[in-house]
């Protein structure tokens, strides 16, 4: 069993490299808001996050997940009197006892925002029991750490306790996004829908009008719009390999507000260097070597995004091998260091042996 030794650092001056001026947050219409780095969950801007709110058809990124993990896209929908009869906001006009498949129906939920193949998804994979999958949605969201939220449909029309938080909603889209089918789904500007074993067809265009502008790594996600909830708007951005996600509620310019958010996060957010590569961390005794011991240094430079005022708020933790056993080659992992940020692991680095010790013969010892 491996024995560990663990250092709490708080990190001020003595590991970033260094500290920059900031641009002041942008300011939003939003009635609330909130930037997440898709990685780590980190926030980099928040209004008003914890706020109840109405979601729309944001609602529809919880019904995607369910309908992803709990069923299977090849299936082969019969679509029922309540979805083809369900006519209120968008709908692709499915119709009773027609054919297609749950992938179609669900590309034509997000891209689209149809509110009639919500209905159709939710009876399928909840085997024929709507509430069942709205329940569903709901298990899945406290299961994401979605606490504040509550779903009472599938699509997102007004309902007395559907509500959620901006913060809730940019939890529940980091965790889609990581899903590669939705991920596909949600950055199509144009697609044609084709139903089963017929002729019929329609050609459909993404709500989010991001996608069809020119916003540098656009990606996602999806709309949403209600008299109660005004104009909502998740969006989803990647640049050098770095994907935010920005979540507008009650906006009067939402596009506006989520360019803004990710641009402030993708170029006013500095890069601060919290570790270098081949950094000294501290020693770890070595048992049977030429040296009693050797250093621990840092495997990989380590590159955080910090907000406006909080680098004095960074922490390390820092795990290191009691002892190890000679040989040890250098690159040898004998710990690891994690970044912490208000409570949120940011990032780690492996921490490991900067130089080669070998084995000293048993023999050796019997000499001074």
């Amino acid at each position: 069993m491996k024995h560990f030794k663990m250092i709490l650092l708080i990190i001020i001056a003595g590991l970033i490299f260094p500290i920059p001026s900031y641009a002041e947050p942008p300011r939003v219409t939003a009635g609330a808001a909130i930037l997440m780095d898709v990685e780590t969950g980190q926030v980099l801007f928040a209004k008003k996050e914890r706020n109840h709110k109405d979601p729309a058809s944001l609602t529809k990124i919880m019904t995607a997940i369910v309908a992803l993990e709990a069923g299977n896209l090849d299936d082969v929908v019969t679509i029922s009197k309540r979805a083809a009869y369900f006519a209120r906001g968008s709908i692709i006009d499915i119709r009773k006892d027609e054919q297609i498949t749950l992938e179609n129906l669900l590309r034509a939920a997000l891209i689209m925002s149809a509110n009639d193949t919500t209905i159709a998804i939710a009876e399928h994979v909840g085997g024929g029991d709507y509430g069942r999958f709205v329940q569903w949605m709901n298990i899945k969201a406290k299961l994401l750490g979605a606490c504040d939220t509550r779903f009472e449909n599938t699509h997102g029309f007004t309902a007395p306790n559907h509500k959620t938080t901006a913060y809730d909603l940019a939890l529940i889209t980091r965790y889609a996004l990581h899903n590669s089918t939705f991920a596909k789904i949600v950055s199509t500007k144009k697609t044609t829908i084709r139903w089963y074993n017929s002729e019929r067809e329609v050609t459909i265009n993404n709500t989010n009008r991001l996608l069809r502008g020119n916003y540098v790594g656009i990606d996602g996600v999806k709309t949403g719009t209600t008299s109660a909830a005004g104009h909502c708007l998740i969006a989803s951005a990647t640049r050098d390999g770095r994907q935010l996600v920005a979540v507008v509620l009650r906006s009067d310019a939402r596009y506006q507000d989520a360019k803004k958010l990710l641009t402030y996060g993708f170029e006013e957010v500095p890069a601060v260097t919290a570790a270098v590569r081949k950094q000294e961390i501290g020693r770890v005794e070595v048992k049977g070597g030429w040296q009693p011991e050797v250093a621990a240094v840092v495997g990989e430079t380590v590159v955080l995004y910090i907000p406006e005022g909080r680098e004095q708020n960074l922490r390390t933790r820092i795990w290191l091998d009691r002892t190890v056993e000679a040989p040890v080659g250098e690159g040898r992992a004998v710990g690891r260091m994690d970044f912490i940020l208000d409570g949120l692991r940011l990032g780690s680095t492996s921490l490991v042996a900067g130089q080669t010790v070998e084995h000293k013969p048993w023999y050796c010892h019997l000499l001074p």
